[in-house]
């Protein structure tokens, strides 16, 4: 078992619906309505969904024709992805006056370690205050927050009183924070494993605390030694100030499906071309080489190949992509194509763990 956690003050801000109320900011006439950013509802996939949206059950990830079935209102906007990068940015520098501290996970959310921060004050509640308030009144959108002793629970936490609010779990309240939580709000935590633990009884976190390691590294590999520690309310990993990127990819969905291989290699060499800019624009290379393939069903499959040597030029990658996708043949015809790098040259630096204790 882990050592017990190191306690420090983590902030987890998530925006609120961010690409849709970043459109709903821009455009006023979008204000109070449903919309769905996304490809439309004959091929697209919903990147992010209004409130007003989800409320029909319109979700990210959910195929533009359900989403205006379940939504005869919805109204669809293209992505603008430079926009929502220019936003990012302006609420990172924010966030940067109060720590250096910042971990980013995407756009819309970013871990913040405030246990010492800029401003001197000791808590960590009244901080993310301040800085939600900072971001509606500098740029006009909501946030939320989840405040807690390590990164696993202010996650959580943040989800808990959206949109427009925060959760702050003490650390003398963590332990039945996480024992009254139904398994399937545990972060980490999907909907296969959330089934499988329902049968094996495990429907909170005080049923998940009262299995044994043993049991739960039988049913669950390795994970079950971060499920017995997460529950437990150790989860010692750090903010990391950079996130060093394990996968580089790119991928395009067509607006018809494609059912031959001879489309399909003109359309991987585009793909293999943007991955090489994105690669060398940040000095990445890597060896294991994935071919994504999304099915007309909607099933997806992934081919692998691990190579010898770092790769990152356009050539090397379609050659290795062409040797997997001649690898088998295809179940169906194709919707999605898309190519990531893993197995990287960057360095993850492991920072050190302090023992801290200070009032919340």
């Amino acid at each position: 078992m882990e050592e017990p956690r190191p306690i420090r003050k983590i902030i987890h801000v998530d925006m609120d619906a961010f690409y849709a109320s970043v459109e709903q900011m821009d455009r006023p006439e979008l204000r109070g309505k449903p919309i769905a950013v996304g490809g439309g509802e004959t091929r697209g996939v919903v990147s992010a969904a209004s409130y007003e949206a989800r409320k029909f059950g319109v979700r990210s990830a959910m195929s533009g024709y359900l989403a205006k079935k379940n939504c005869p209102d919805l109204i669809f906007v293209r992505p603008r992805f430079d926009r929502y990068k220019e936003i990012s940015y302006k609420i990172r520098k924010i966030f940067f006056e109060y720590t250096d501290l910042v971990e980013p996970l995407s756009l819309d959310e970013a871990y913040l370690d405030v246990t010492h921060n800029k401003k001197g004050n000791p808590s960590a509640t009244l901080l993310a205050q301040e800085i939600r308030k900072r971001i509606y009144d500098e740029i006009g959108l909501t946030a939320s927050a989840g405040i807690s002793v390590n990164k696993f629970v202010a996650k959580i936490a943040s989800d808990y009183n959206k949109p427009n609010g925060q959760k702050t779990v003490n650390p003398d309240e963590v332990i039945p924070f996480l024992e009254a939580l139904p398994i399937k709000k545990f972060y980490g935590v999907g909907k296969i494993t959330t089934e499988k633990m329902y049968q094996l009884g495990i429907f909170s976190g005080a049923d998940l605390k009262n299995k044994p390691i043993e049991f739960l590294e039988k049913h669950f590999g390795k994970s079950g030694r971060f499920y017995y520690n997460v529950v437990r309310g150790i989860h010692n990993s750090e903010v990391k100030a950079e996130r060093i990127a394990k996968s580089v990819a790119a991928e395009h969905t067509f607006n018809e499906n494609l059912s031959s291989e001879i489309f399909m290699l003109e359309k991987l060499e585009a793909i293999a071309g943007e991955l090489e800019r994105r690669l060398k624009k940040h000095h990445i290379a890597g060896k294991t080489v994935t071919l994504k393939i999304k099915y007309s069903d909607f099933t997806l499959q992934t081919r692998s190949k691990t190579l010898p040597y770092f790769v990152s030029d356009k050539s090397l990658l379609l050659e290795t992509t062409k040797e997997l996708l001649f690898q088998e043949r295809m179940k169906n015809s194709v919707r999605l194509l898309g190519i990531s790098l893993n197995n990287l040259n960057t360095e993850v630096k492991k920072a050190v763990a302090v023992q801290l204790k200070f009032d919340f």
